[in-house]
């Protein structure tokens, strides 16, 4: 963890971070939070969680993510349980999360399956606001992370990723304050500006032309459940621990995409908050959809796609492994038979890195990112 970051008076909220067992959101097995005051780190909680009955299967990809296994959480509470315990910490904060969509879903979906009441929830994405504030190659959470001047923790570990999402809130708020305080320098109440007060997390939103989010309120059993969640009840039993898997493919691994397919028209009735609104995306390499479905799902959150690398590309979606450390890794020396990362092998990745070179603002995004950013299940986990 890197040092203490400079004060930004009124800007309090809470970080969170799940991790899950499985492709279905409401499925957590790990939680991190850290709450801020005045723009500190004041306090911070950690959870290992079992995840609701009947979706509580552990999916070898996803524990090859975060490591955890069945057995480190069988002595933990169920979610419904921990939720209480969050939100005592949480209080009546902002919630604040990289890629808040899969975070603050996971909520939900976690009580929808519980049979609990969803309660109003205000949050706000980092993944969104470092995309408007930082020019990375990646803005996966380590890399927005260390841009902040923040040294993260264990990538996919709970607690880590809370503080690290912290660290980037604040520093956006420092940078939109126009500051250049190192570590440990207060920064001057915004009154002292002749700016209004304080300069809360709404505030931070308008500066940026975004709003805080809101999950609406709700009560257990009215209306209708998130779509993370109709999907997972219909996947008979493929999420659930006890039924046995009629055949081990049932949790297909990593799979290839045989063609491009075609690009549809993005939804103009996207939420323009999300991290896919406005984007043109290339995809290379595998993940585990057909890359037929990843465009349709892209365009239905606002994103332009296409078949390659362009002028217009602002994300290229990298299969195969990817992981943002993979763009620290030097590259092998010329004529070596060193082996390369294939995924940064791939013709359409070496044109991004060129064309990031020449100041195209392009992002390259990993298959765990791109799924959490469509806000669903892991789409082929009921095959």
């Amino acid at each position: 963890m890197s040092g203490v970051l400079a004060p930004v008076p009124g800007l309090d909220f809470t970080a969170i971070d799940f991790e899950t067992a499985n492709g279905f959101r409401g499925s957590p097995c790990a939680l991190g939070a850290v709450r801020v005051r005045d723009g500190v780190m004041v306090e911070r909680a950690e959870w290992l969680i079992r995840p609701p009955v009947g979706f509580d299967r552990f999916d070898p990809r996803n524990v090859r993510i975060h490591g955890i296994t069945e057995d480190r959480v069988l002595d933990a509470a169920r979610f419904a349980d921990v939720y209480d315990e969050l939100a005592g910490f949480v209080g009546a904060d902002v919630l604040a999360a990289h890629n808040a969509g899969f975070d603050v879903g996971v909520i939900e979906s976690g009580l929808e399956v519980s049979g609990r009441d969803v309660p109003r929830l205000d949050f706000v994405c980092t993944l969104v606001l470092a995309r408007r504030v930082y020019d990375l190659a990646s803005y996966a959470l380590p890399s927005a992370a260390r841009e902040a001047g923040f040294a993260p923790g264990p990538h996919h570990d709970a607690l880590a990723d809370a503080e690290a999402c912290a660290a980037i809130l604040v520093d956006v708020a420092r940078r939109v304050l126009g500051t250049e305080a190192g570590d440990g320098a207060a920064v001057a109440p915004a009154g002292a500006r002749g700016l209004p007060e304080p300069f809360d997390v709404p505030r931070l939103m308008r500066a940026q032309g975004l709003t805080v989010n809101t999950l609406a309120q709700r009560a257990a059993g009215e209306g209708p459940e998130s779509k993370a969640t109709r999907q997972a009840r219909r996947t008979q039993g493929v999420f659930d621990a006890r039924v046995p898997l009629k055949d081990e493919r049932a949790m297909p691994d990593f799979l290839r995409w045989p063609d491009e397919g075609t690009n549809p028209v993005p939804n103009p009735d996207a939420d323009p908050g999300h991290p896919l609104h406005g984007q043109t995306v290339v995809f290379t390499g595998g993940i585990g959809m057909s890359r037929q479905t990843a465009k349709v799902r892209a365009a239905r959150l606002g994103a332009q796609t296409a078949n390659r690398v362009g002028a217009a590309t602002t994300m290229l979606v990298v299969g195969d492994g990817f992981e943002a450390a993979d763009l620290d890794r030097p590259a092998p020396a010329p004529g070596t038979r060193e082996a390369v990362t294939t995924a940064l092998a791939h013709r359409k990745t070496r044109d991004a890195l060129r064309r990031r070179e020449r100041g195209q603002h392009i992002s390259l995004v990993s298959e765990g990112e791109f799924l959490q950013m469509l806000d669903g299940n892991w789409p082929d986990a009921a095959r």
